[in-house]
């Protein structure tokens, strides 16, 4: 039943089986997938209603950017951040992977290096190499803090890394994924400066940045200064905050003539317009997603705190970070008794489906990534096979 408080129901557990679903149709019906970073919520009831009437319609001809969703982008940008954008500064994506790959292409050339910073989403490790740059990884440093794992910018590594290999762009992932911090201003300030003393242009991913779980405030990098929005390049989506990931739309923000020119010309031919439900439903839910996205956030932070408990009273050898932003927990398995592929364990002794530390790049060897955005009985089902399969620590 919808929770009397908010009139959504997050415990309905929808069928997803059948459906392409990356998330639920990759893995026999006897495994529990919890790694690909979509919930399992039905999407804000405006979205799904401007969708009907959006194919009551009819017609599906070809479209083109959207002004009234640019218009929507930078009311919100105003609203949750003071950040004053136009719709000159937004070019269009069908999806922030594409953005990605965009940066490398039109911010440095063959050859050049890309600077991130890992653990980090796969996309980001694999965008420089398809288009022909070098990756260069500096690693986070993870401390305990209590209970729990806290990853923080090592801003001395990155500036020897820039000392050392000379790179030509950085890909920043704020909130971060896999950890879920929620960078301070003074760290983002110091590691802007960096990049402003060795020139480097910034591509900064945001597309967390609605998701906030904690007392702490997501701040655009862009929106820090002048000088640093005139070397960035921030991508945003409605994708994760409203779980309309499957229609493929977001955006650039590029304040710097020169750098959304290059953008321009390297996305000419290649990359289109978002399609038209994919506007249509963008524009919904930024205007009118506002109850739902309280509710589910709510509901996240009670999902949360039961995964945190759990790893607390039943799988003790387990440690966690607690999420700032983001529906991800990233869990640190090295200390569980489960050998050095925690990945391959869960699946075969747990029938638990999450996404492999490895793929996160040099700091995931050992762990693995949880995404709690699902109902309860779902996720209570999966800790207790977790537990289960953990000798020792079953129940």
């Amino acid at each position: 039943m919808p929770d009397s408080t908010s009139g959504f129901d997050f415990d309905r557990v929808i069928p997803r089986r059948g459906t392409n679903s990356e998330k639920w149709d990759n893995y026999p019906e006897a495994v529990l997938p919890l790694f690909v970073a979509d919930m399992d919520f039905a999407a804000p009831p405006p979205v799904l209603a401007a969708l009907r009437q959006r194919l009551e319609h009819g017609v599906l001809g070809y479209t083109h950017d959207c002004d009234e969703l640019a218009e929507a982008v930078c009311q919100r940008l105003r609203d949750c951040y003071g950040w004053s954008v136009t719709p000159q500064e937004l070019l269009h994506l069908p999806g922030l992977v594409c953005g990605l790959n965009l940066a490398c292409r039109a911010m440095a050339e063959a050859g050049d290096r890309v600077l991130v910073l890992t653990p980090i989403y796969p996309r980001f490790l694999s965008a420089p190499s398809n288009q022909e740059r070098e990756l260069v990884a500096v690693p986070l440093v993870a401390e305990l803090r209590g209970a729990y794992l806290h990853y923080q910018l090592d801003l001395d590594a990155v500036a020897a890394a820039i000392a050392r290999h000379r790179p030509r762009l950085l890909l920043l992932c704020s909130p971060h994924n896999p950890s879920g911090r929620v960078f301070s201003r003074e760290e983002l300030s110091a590691l802007a400066e960096l990049c402003l003393r060795h020139d480097l242009v910034l591509c900064s991913d945001e597309i967390h940045c609605d998701l906030l779980l904690g007392e702490q405030a997501h701040l655009p990098l862009a929106s820090l200064a002048p000088e640093i929005a005139a070397r960035t390049i921030t991508l945003i989506a409605p994708s994760k905050t409203y779980n309309i990931p499957g229609l493929q739309v977001g955006c650039v923000v590029a304040s710097n003539p020169q750098l959304r020119a290059r953008l321009k010309a390297a996305m000419r031919g290649l990359v289109p317009a978002p399609n038209l439900l994919g506007q249509a439903a963008a524009v919904a839910a930024y205007r009118q997603g506002g109850p739902w996205l309280a509710a589910a956030l709510d509901y996240l932070r009670g999902n949360r705190e039961r995964l945190a408990q759990a790893i607390a009273e039943q799988l003790p050898g387990l440690r966690t970070t607690l999420p700032e932003a983001s529906y991800l927990a990233w869990l640190d398995c090295r200390e569980a008794g489960i050998g050095d592929d925690p990945y391959g364990h869960f699946l075969q002794r747990a029938r638990l489906a999450l996404s492999d530390g490895r793929r996160f790049g040099p700091g995931g060897e050992g762990f693995v990534r949880l995404n709690f955005a699902c109902p309860r009985s779902i996720l209570d089902a999966a800790l207790a096979r977790m537990a289960q399969s953990i000798p020792g620590h079953g129940a």
